[in-house]
Parts: structure tokens; C-alpha cells; sequence
């Protein structure tokens, strides 16, 4: 797996990486939404989530070396609990609460999070270009989710409190990943908190929902097993990995291309209205990311916070 955070870390490479991830997550969304129509939020979140664990579990003990879960469990711990309970639990209730394009903009207020906590605990570098780069990201994705509403009401506060905290969990899991997760091998990184997280949703929706109430169909099966193996499993071996081979913030800034390509499926594949903001919205978006990766020489040099982050590791 080391070999493969060495061709993330290569630019040709990490372009379609990322062009994989934005169709995962891109596609997984409206998968998502299509099947909280047939089960209950939390156990949606928690089965699907369980199952990405297991498989990836699977796949580390064939290949992921060793877990070494006596010396990182808090480190496991905590990843479950941002990047799995926390985030993908509260996301499939902004998503259910929410029209799409208001769940994309409140959720992707991630990357714009992650610069100011990656600043704040990396030391990485937040140049006025980086700054203004992740503001116009966030611009675009506005005008984008504006465009895509086409009626639809923006939803409920409960559903932006649960966008907001799934944006908040989203970044804080990315940032600790970026600070601690080096010393844990890739595929454990997603097996064990995706594995711990499932379980403990997964508990909490017996808890809380029926087990009846979802309904084992051939649409609900295909688009839980779409989301659990592709937009889970896949798509987070390519996000940690990305981010473990590249700055944080910078590698998040990418993701505001996911609500964009989401619109852009919706009109291709479900016949969804493709409004012209579209094309803005994408325009700012590619701006964005130019800016917050544009080089610079300020960024060029490690800061002092980062060489005390290596020292520290």
C-alpha cells in the first residue's frame, strides 16, 4: 500500500485518482438520496457502513500488514468517530432533510473548514490566494446547488444543524487523519473505523428505527451495496491516501468538483434540469482549486509548526 501512496504523491496519477474519487462520491449521492426512500436513516447509514468495514477488513488482512490496534486503537477510535458515526451518520440525515443542492452546500463547507483547522494544526500554509481560492470554491458550489434546486424547498434548520456538524466531523477527521494517521497502514485505516463505526450505528439504528422498515428490494440492494463497496469502500482508500500524500487543505479543495459532477450525472442519467449556472458555478469552482494550488514560495517552505509536527512523529 506504501507503493501506492508513492503514485498518489505523483501528479499524473493523483489527477486520476481524483477523477475516480468525483465520480464515487459524485455518483453515491444521488444513490443516497434515492435510498433513504426505503430505510431509516441511521440504519442506513450504519449497515452500509458495516458492510464497507467488513470488506475492507477482508482486504487488510490479505494485504494491509499488521493492525497493531494495542499501540493505535485511539487513533482507530477516533477516526471512527469523525470520519464514520459522526460524519456519514449526520450526512445521511442532512441529505434526508434537506433538498440536494442545499445538503451539497452546507456538506461542503468541508474544504474551507479543513484549510483553517489544517493552518491551525499542521501548519500549513493559508495564503490570501489559498483563502481566496476556497472561497471561490464554496462560491461555486452555491451557485451550483442554486441551479439544481429547480423548486425544491431548501429543507429544514434541523436538516442544516446536521449538514453543518457533517461538514465540521468531515474536516476535523480529515485533519487528524493528515496529523496522526501516517504511522497506520491504508487499509486499515479504513477497515477498523469503518468497522467500529458500522457497529456502533448500526446499534443505534436497532435502537432507535425498525428493522422492518427497510425494504430489501432490488433498488434499495443495488444502491446499498453501490454505496457501501464504491462510494464508501473505494472511494475512501483513494481519499486517505490522497491525503496522506498531499497537504490537507490542498487536497480537499478538490472535492468542491463532487457537487458539480453530481448535477451534471442528475441531468445525464435522471433526467434532472441542467441549469446554465451550471457552467458558472463550474468556472468558479476550477478557479478555486487553481488558486488554493497555485504555488507559492511562502508555501514552498515548511513551516515552523510542521517541522514540529516531523519532529514530533
Amino acid at each position: 500500500m506504501e507503493d501506492i501512496i508513492s503514485l498518489l504523491a505523483d501528479r499524473r496519477f493523483a489527477v486520476l485518482a481524483f477523477a475516480l474519487l468525483v465520480i464515487f462520491w459524485s455518483s453515491a449521492f444521488g444513490v443516497i438520496k434515492v435510498s433513504l426512500g426505503y430505510a431509516p436513516p441511521v440504519l442506513f447509514a450504519g449497515t452500509r457502513t458495516l458492510l464497507c468495514g467488513v470488506v475492507m477488513t477482508l482486504a487488510a488482512l490479505a494485504w494491509g500488514g499488521r493492525l497493531n490496534f494495542g499501540r493505535d486503537w485511539s487513533v482507530y477510535l477516533l477516526l471512527a468517530s469523525f470520519n464514520v458515526v459522526l460524519f456519514i451518520g449526520t450526512q445521511s440525515f442532512t441529505v434526508l432533510y434537506l433538498a440536494s443542492g442545499t445538503a451539497a452546500v452546507v456538506i461542503y463547507l468541508q474544504p474551507i473548514l479543513v484549510g483553517l483547522l489544517a493552518f491551525v494544526f499542521l501548519g500549513e500554509s493559508l495564503s490570501a490566494a489559498k483563502v481566496a481560492g476556497l472561497l471561490l470554491g464554496f462560491a461555486g458550489v452555491v451557485v451550483v446547488s442554486a441551479g439544481s434546486m429547480s423548486g425544491e424547498g431548501l429543507g429544514t434548520p434541523l436538516g442544516i444543524v446536521f449538514g453543518v456538524g457533517s461538514a465540521v466531523s468531515w474536516a476535523l477527521g480529515t485533519v487528524y487523519f493528515k496529523r496522526y494517521g501516517e504511522r497506520l497502514s491504508m487499509l486499515w485505516a479504513v477497515a477498523a473505523p469503518f468497522t467500529i463505526g458500522g457497529v456502533l450505528l448500526t446499534a443505534v439504528g436497532f435502537v432507535l428505527e425498525p428493522f422492518s422498515e427497510i425494504s430489501w428490494n432490488g433498488t434499495f440492494v443495488a444502491g446499498w451495496l453501490y454505496t457501501s463497496l464504491v462510494g464508501t469502500a473505494l472511494a475512501w482508500v483513494l481519499w486517505l491516501g490522497l491525503v496522506r500524500a498531499g497537504e490537507a487543505s490542498r487536497v480537499s479543495a478538490y472535492v468542491f468538483i463532487v457537487p458539480v459532477v453530481s448535477v451534471l450525472l442528475g441531468a445525464l442519467f435522471l433526467d434532472e434540469t441542467l441549469s446554465p449556472l451550471l457552467l458558472v458555478g463550474a468556472a468558479l469552482v476550477v478557479s478555486g482549486i487553481y488558486l488554493v494550488n497555485k504555488p507559492s514560495a511562502a508555501s514552498d517552505q515548511p513551516s515552523a509548526k510542521s517541522k514540529d509536527s516531523e519532529a514530533d512523529r
